[in-house]
């Protein structure tokens, strides 16, 4: 194959690497695994008879999709031994971007699915994939596939946000969160908080974080009283405010020099879920 073969080669494919990756993140929940995914299609693509390829962006949706599916299988054990609550990877949008469709509860959500529910749902519902097209995908019926993605529906329908939170103000949200909790103002940390809201953390084995789920206005408050003794101590930096996997948060830098992201689920103006990220292996692509 010449290079000129080649450099035709990248020419159609670089344009449509970053859908890819959206692809494979959604299905994998990690951006170190879907870059991988998305390389790994990008070498196949290379080796294939091009001018045999109709349609090269649904050809490599489709392979890509196929090694996600292949990787979920071995992902699956790996996060039912996961150390705490596991997160997925925080993908922090940049100013430009646009709104994120896959919010943070809807991808905890995916993870309970099958791993042909949830690429048959991702492809259907947010890449607007026909049935024809995901049936050759995953190598089963269109009728099958209209299955799989009425099942899942069913399954994340709750993690679907309810009340659509304008930016601006999900970000003037977070920054008020951020102020009360790292200063101890209980008496403003309460008003932002929901009755039913919880606190999850992933450490991963890695930094300090809280084994379980913490639910409920009192234990969460209880919870925040305790830390905001240690951030007065050892102090805890404001790095950026930002939608984070979709939702309102901010980026800190921690007493021990590592970066910490905290995403915020608000409805009705109040704080339901509390998301922080401290796995350093899943904050490492942020440095």
């Amino acid at each position: 194959m010449s290079e000129a073969d080649d450099r035709d080669a990248a020419a159609v494919f670089e344009p449509l690497r970053p859908r890819l990756i959206r692809v494979a993140y959604r299905m994998l929940g990690s951006v170190a695994d879907a870059e991988d995914a998305v390389q790994e299609a990008f070498i196949r693509w290379m080796g294939v008879r091009r001018s045999e390829v109709r349609e090269p962006e649904a050809f490599l949706r489709r392979t890509v999709t196929r090694l996600c599916l292949d990787q979920l299988k071995s992902a699956r054990h790996r996060r039912e031994t996961y150390p705490g609550p596991w997160l997925p990877e925080p993908v922090v949008e940049a100013e430009e971007d646009e709104k994120e469709d896959v919010t943070l509860p809807l991808m905890l959500a995916l993870e309970r699915l099958s791993p042909l529910e949830r690429a048959a749902f991702l492809l259907h519902d947010v890449f607007g994939v026909d049935f024809d097209e995901i049936a050759e995908t995953i190598r089963r019926s269109p009728e099958a596939c209209r299955q799989l993605a009425a099942r899942a529906r069913t399954h994340v329908r709750d993690a679907r946000p309810r009340f659509q939170v304008e930016k601006r103000h999900g970000l003037d949200i977070a920054k008020a969160f951020f102020d009360a909790s790292r200063s101890g103002d209980m008496t403003a940390l309460a008003s932002m908080l929901s009755a039913d809201v919880s606190v999850y953390s992933d450490g991963g084995g890695k930094r300090p974080a809280i084994p379980r789920p913490i639910l409920g206005f009192d234990r969460v408050m209880e919870f925040h009283g305790a830390i905001a003794k240690l951030f007065r101590k050892y102090g805890s930096t404001l790095v950026r405010t930002a939608m984070i996997n979709g939702l309102p948060g901010f980026v800190t830098r921690e007493a021990d020099g590592e970066l910490q992201t905290t995403a915020l689920e608000i409805e009705d103006g109040k704080v339901t879920a509390i998301y922080v990220m401290r796995n350093p292996d899943k904050l490492r692509h942020l440095h």
